[in-house]
């Protein structure tokens, strides 16, 4: 852990991709996840939601006086299909419905089969749908290519095809980020010139794990790199944890 709460504190909210992607979201849940993102601390790098919701967040962010909270969504997602053209018609409804961010799942099933030509196939239809409207953060899903070639082989893959982020997990199996894999991903990043970001997601509650993956970025890319432009923690209830460390800090101020 930082020596200092508060500092930490402030670093993951403004790193914090604030999460809901659950199967069961409604507009009472969206509207609720807009207006968390409004806090006396200041407010996340953005919000993560599926495609149907971008719409809804974009104008409750714009009431909540938060316009420069950037929406981001999935595609191919969880699943990792390996179909460009559905990918490429994902992205431009949510690049049309007001999407900032596409995080896009690499299809990690056909790299595990040895058919990398496939999961390039559907980063590149993505990136060309993105075009330089929005960032593509491609989602690994490091937790299910259990060797570390394949991870860096995942990575690859995903800054040939232009990935502005490479992202740890889903949020959806069993075995999500770890700092292991974030590792590697930083490690794939540094080789490029540290160009590309690294956002890790799943399994990241308390300011204790963000720590750890704050702790390795710094020391891979330096103390100056990890900035919300290069590197976000996707998270549903870390917001907690960040807000009673800070109120925590308020009230003994």
């Amino acid at each position: 852990m930082e020596p200092n709460l508060q500092a930490l504190a402030l670093r993951t909210l403004a790193a914090l991709d604030l999460t809901s992607l659950g199967e069961d979201d409604d507009m009472a849940r969206i509207e609720a996840l807009c207006a968390a993102a409004r806090t006396p601390h200041g407010a996340p790098a953005a919000l993560c939601v599926y495609p149907e919701w971008v719409a809804t967040c974009r104008a409750r962010l714009q009431d909540e006086g938060l316009a420069a909270v950037r929406v981001a969504t999935v595609v191919n997602f969880p699943d990792g299909g390996a179909d460009p053209a559905r990918v490429q018609r994902e992205t431009r409804r949510a690049l049309a419905a007001g999407a900032h961010e596409i995080d896009v799942v690499l299809p990690w099933r056909r790299l595990q089969a040895g058919d990398a030509a496939a999961a390039t196939a559907v980063l590149r239809a993505c990136r060309e749908a993105c075009g330089t409207r929005a960032r593509m953060k491609v989602i690994l899903e490091t937790g299910m290519l259990h060797e570390d070639a394949l991870i860096d082989a995942a990575a690859g893959l995903a800054l040939d095809a232009g990935a502005d982020f490479l992202k740890t997990s889903t949020g959806k199996v069993a075995v999500n980020a770890t700092p292991a894999a974030a590792q590697r991903l930083l490690q794939a990043t540094q080789a490029r010139g540290g160009r590309c970001g690294v956002k890790v997601a799943g399994g990241v509650r308390t300011l204790a794990q963000a720590a750890t993956y704050f702790a390795l970025a710094d020391a891979i890319l330096g103390p100056q790199w990890a900035t919300p432009q290069r590197f976000r923690i996707g998270a549903s209830s870390l917001l907690d944890d960040i807000l009673a460390a800070l109120d925590a800090g308020s009230a003994r101020a």
